[in-house]
């Protein structure tokens, strides 16, 4: 522990809170377990502190792969304890930074004017929010601000409700991103739904029928402060930005309060998975949970969406065991995933959270099913497989909203006649 935190400091005194984070010569390489003696000790060796691995994918169980960010310093050494365990590891990507510079460098080029918002670009929290007061003036019969809470930080939680008709009689639907901050194409493709949404509302049957079918609440980005370091400070951050010692930040899906940090999380603040110091600890979640919960009366649906590895879940996160409902929820599931695969002929695995990613305590879906009891809770992981990770292209973001949006579609459908 000691090492972990000189490690911290070390790390800390080199880069000054002006500069940003660089990745020069980061490489992320993917390996996979063929036992459960390969799996047992690589699940080790990604808790190795000295080593600084960033995990991009968990590796759930035997034959599933793990994807590990490594610095050109420690490089030599994960492969030669990878050789050593019997792992063979293929590369995925050579040069972290360099697709960082391409993806702002991408996203710099798409255009855009103040009177028209291009959804195929990555947004700042404030353009987002700007956004949102945007779309909400344009379209004020069927579109209102919700305000959730305040961050640690101080920043408000802010998204979009969409209703027609009187909506006193209507269920409600909660489609959230950004929970994880490094996870852009979440944010990204929820507003470019929400959009399509208000746009298409008049001139597309199918659209209107899904809208018409509930109250939607969209929260475009979740964990805005983290978001918006990812922009500022360090592209891949992944958690909040809450104080704990000498660490910083909360994984806010291992912090819901239900079957809280068991299986799948850390007590390590230092840890990408840290539960944090109780249930509930981050303001984000606890104020997200409480509005979930104050509308969760006539509440049917919701989905909290990732990147990346294409998979359509539902619960349990904390365990292998299947929930009562787990037939219907699949089902949905499978009609989402079809759906979406018509389009461009994405491939999406679906299934429950512990058995089709990992075993992860404190979700959100485990607690909104299990909690909240909104039946049809998913957890989603959108593209892709890993090849860009995180850092997918701006040119990915309308294909990835398209599918999406056909996959709820067909989940809504289901959700209102089942």
């Amino acid at each position: 522990m000691i090492l972990k935190f000189l490690a911290i400091f070390l790390l800390l005194w080199k880069t000054s809170p002006a500069e940003k984070a660089r990745f020069d010569g980061f490489s992320v390489l993917r390996v996979i377990p063929k036992s459960e003696k390969q799996h047992l000790a690589l699940k080790q060796l990604l808790r190795n502190s000295q080593l600084e691995i960033d995990v991009w994918r968990f590796p759930g169980f035997v034959s599933q792969s793990a994807d590990i960010q490594i610095s050109p310093k420690h490089f030599f050494k994960l492969n030669q304890t990878l050789t050593e365990l019997g792992f063979r590891s293929e590369l995925l990507i050579r040069d972290v930074q360099k697709l960082i510079s391409e993806q702002e460098r991408k996203n710099k080029g798409v255009k855009e004017t103040a009177e028209v918002f291009n959804y195929g670009k990555y947004h700042t929290l404030d353009e987002v929010n700007n956004w949102i007061d945007n779309v909400t003036k344009f379209h004020p019969n069927i579109t209102s601000v919700f305000e959730v809470t305040k961050s640690y930080e101080g920043r408000t939680i802010r998204g979009i409700k969409i209703s027609t008709g009187d909506g006193k009689s209507k269920p409600g639907f909660f489609i959230e991103g950004g929970i994880h901050s490094r996870e852009w194409i979440s944010p990204a493709t929820l507003l470019f739904m929400a959009g399509q949404m208000l746009d298409r509302y008049t001139a597309d049957l199918r659209i209107k029928q899904m809208v018409d079918s509930f109250n939607w609440f969209i929260l475009p980005v979740f964990n805005v402060d983290g978001y918006e370091y990812t922009w500022s400070k360090n592209r891949n951050w992944r958690k909040t930005r809450s104080k704990h010692g000498l660490c910083v930040g909360v994984d806010p899906n291992r912090n819901w309060d239900y079957d809280w940090c068991k299986e799948g999380a850390s007590k390590d603040p230092c840890s990408d998975m840290y539960c944090g110091p109780n249930a509930f600890s981050e303001v984000e979640v606890k104020g997200v949970a409480d509005f979930i919960m104050k509308n969760s009366k006539g509440m049917k649906g919701f989905i909290d969406f990732h990147s990346f590895a294409q998979l359509w879940m539902s619960p349990w996160g904390y365990t292998t065991k299947l929930p009562p409902d787990f037939k219907d929820q699949d089902k949905g599931s499978q009609l989402a995933v079809e759906a979406l695969e018509k389009v461009y002929g994405t491939k999406y695995k679906h299934g429950s959270i512990a058995n089709t990613i990992y075993v992860a305590s404190g979700s959100s879906a485990d607690w909104t099913y299990g909690a909240a009891k909104i039946k049809y809770s998913y957890g989603v992981e959108l593209r892709d497989t890993g090849k860009y990770g995180f850092l997918l292209p701006p040119e990915e973001i309308i294909p990835s909203g398209t599918e999406t949006l056909e996959a709820l579609i067909a989940l809504a459908n289901y959700v209102v006649n089942n």
